[in-house]
């Protein structure tokens, strides 16, 4: 406690000072508060963007254009019970208000000094969060009723009133984003081309599960129940997502496709036409947001010679149903991430005789590893115990910069190492190649960087160590042939069927497709910050590109990612959307960066 207090008293009076530079305009007195090395990355609050800047400089050309808009104000420490001192770093939570909005955020100080500086809006000013009254009372009991409300509000809404959003997607992103909009009334269409939400799921493979745990996997308004499994099957979870929808009155168009879209820039409005029941409907709502998963929703499906030609069945993970039907069969799977092993494990359970064909290193990890060294301090019953609620973690884990994101990173990826290196030198043993992110940071490295060739480990590596479920690796795929994958060392694997855990396309390619090649080319990469590695080339930007802030594509939103990502930056996307609504000013700080 006595050092709790200590934490708290030393950021207060930091913020104290921060707060008297501000308020008198003196940027020089500012940042005599901040570290030589200081990172400050703002969600909303400051720059109506979502922006980091990675130095003193950075810092003073960002207030130096944008204190006398925002004006903030009233900064104080916040969940004082929180804050923490280790060694030279002192942290915890802060709030502050600006002219527009009420903020929180998270700070870190080095020997003093302002290291590391997270600023979020969290409610904009006249709209604040307000749970709903709900029912009629006094004189106007005898008005409307809510079931009459809902029925009017689903019969007109893209028929005889316009969306100011429309949402393509209901699977977590599109639904969390609509939940958001909805508290803030902001009128929301979502369209799904499957019937119902969570039908993408039921299709999938039936051993598939989500394998973050719950404690990661909360939703906005609405936590899991206490006797919700660790890891959530996924009909359960499509049937959560249904449930969602319902519970929290979205408004969502199912068996609709979205067909084609176009922009007008004269009436600041999109045209979309969507294909619905046979029939073409026209709508014409101000944004637009793609919140069709991380990589477009779309498989990716591999162009290799003599595929025609082979004799056997071809389908991608995506269209697997499982291992009904495959006994006796040869079965090759081309891939090596989650929905390879998965299908593999439940082929070989079954008898089948089954061939992963690795083509480039994967990371590995153990679940009860990664829940131990990584995501327990966050995401788990002893974090929630200890004060974290999935809210608090997600501003947590938001406060990392991802200048520093390997630094944090980089020690439990480590310590996985150490603590499973038999189990790793087992499976390089069998054969499988093994990566641990760009530089060392594991799984969230790989996925931030756009390389999603990793699994958490819950048997099927112990399959492949024990020759249950075959392994080609080191070489691509050179073609097909009647029966069999031949590789590009010469290797020839029997097949009666070949599965391709091949992934997505990616979220600009389906712009490309629905609205032009020359709109996704001025957006731009979506995903990735510039890390340099393969898939994430450079320059450096320091933010997940086009992801949950504006875009140079005027009323264009990409709302995508895991879970946890849907939950904490829907809120963001939201507050964009009902600003520009109420007409309150957006200035944008960044964009052409």
């Amino acid at each position: 406690m006595l050092d709790q207090t200590k934490a708290s008293t030393q950021i207060r009076n930091v913020l104290s000072e921060l707060d008297q530079a501000l308020t008198n305009n003196n940027i020089d007195d500012a940042l005599k508060l901040f570290a030589d090395e200081c990172y400050w990355r703002d969600l909303l609050s400051f720059t109506w963007n979502i922006k980091t800047l990675e130095s003193k400089e950075e810092i003073r050309l960002m207030i130096a254009e944008r204190l006398v808009v925002v004006r903030p104000t009233g900064w104080a420490t916040d969940q004082e019970g929180l804050a923490k001192r280790t060694d030279n770093i002192t942290e915890g939570f802060i709030r502050f208000d600006t002219a527009v909005g009420y903020g929180t955020g998270y700070i870190r100080l080095k020997n003093g000094l302002i290291w590391t500086l997270l600023t979020t809006m969290q409610d904009l000013k006249g709209h604040e969060f307000s749970r709903p009254i709900g029912a009629n009372h006094g004189e106007h009991q005898d008005e409307i009723s809510w079931a009459e409300k809902r029925e009017v509000e689903l019969s007109e809404l893209g028929v005889t009133k316009q969306p100011y959003v429309l949402i393509i997607g209901a699977g977590q992103n599109g639904l969390s984003l609509g939940a958001r909009l909805r508290q803030l009334n902001v009128p929301t269409l979502i369209v799904e081309k499957d019937e119902r939400p969570g039908d993408s799921w039921r299709k999938r493979y039936k051993t598939l599960c989500l394998h973050n745990p719950v404690w990661e996997n909360h939703f906005p308004y609405l936590d899991f129940p206490e006797n919700w499994p660790v890891f959530t099957p996924k009909d359960k979870y499509a049937d959560w997502l249904e449930a969602y929808s319902k519970l929290m009155e979205l408004n969502i168009w199912g068996g609709a496709e979205a067909k084609h879209a176009s922009y007008n820039h004269d009436s600041q409005k999109w045209t979309v036409v969507i294909e619905r029941n046979g029939e073409e409907i026209t709508l014409q709502p101000n944004h637009l947001v793609f919140a069709t998963g991380l990589s477009g929703s779309r498989p990716n499906m591999p162009n290799i010679p003599g595929q025609d030609e082979f004799d056997g069945i071809q389908q991608h993970s995506a269209e697997h149903p499982g291992p009904e039907g495959m006994e006796g069969k040869n079965v090759v799977v081309i891939g090596s991430s989650t929905s390879a092993h998965d299908i593999c494990a439940a082929l070989a359970k079954n008898g089948v005789d089954v061939t992963m064909v690795q083509r480039s290193p994967s990371y590995i990890v153990k679940s009860e590893s990664f829940m131990k060294h990584v995501l327990r301090p966050l995401y788990s019953e002893e974090a929630v115990a200890s004060g974290i609620t999935a809210e608090k973690a997600d501003l947590l884990n938001a406060s990392i910069p991802f200048a520093k994101f390997a630094d944090f990173m980089k020690p439990g990826v480590d310590a996985i190492r150490e603590a499973d290196a038999g189990f790793y030198q087992a499976l390089e043993d069998a054969g499988f190649l093994l990566d641990f992110g760009p530089g060392g940071t594991g799984l969230f490295g790989k996925y931030l960087t756009g390389t999603n060739n990793y699994y958490i480990d819950i048997g099927t590596s112990q399959m492949i160590i024990d020759g249950k479920i075959k392994l080609a690796s080191g070489s691509g795929v050179e073609k097909l042939d009647k029966n069999s994958v031949i590789l590009e060392d010469d290797r020839q694997i029997p097949a009666d069927v070949v599965i391709y855990a091949t992934g997505f396309n990616s979220m600009e390619g389906w712009a490309a497709e629905l609205i032009s090649q020359d709109v996704a080319d001025k957006i731009g990469t979506v995903w990735g910050f510039g890390s340099g590695t393969q898939k994430d080339p450079g320059p450096w930007e320091g933010e997940l590109r086009n992801m949950w802030k504006p875009t140079k594509q005027e009323g264009l939103w990409f709302q995508g990612s895991l879970i946890a990502h849907a939950r904490f930056y829907s809120h963001f996307v939201a507050l964009q959307l009902k600003a520009r609504m109420e007409g309150v000013p957006t200035p944008i700080y960044g964009l052409d960066d």
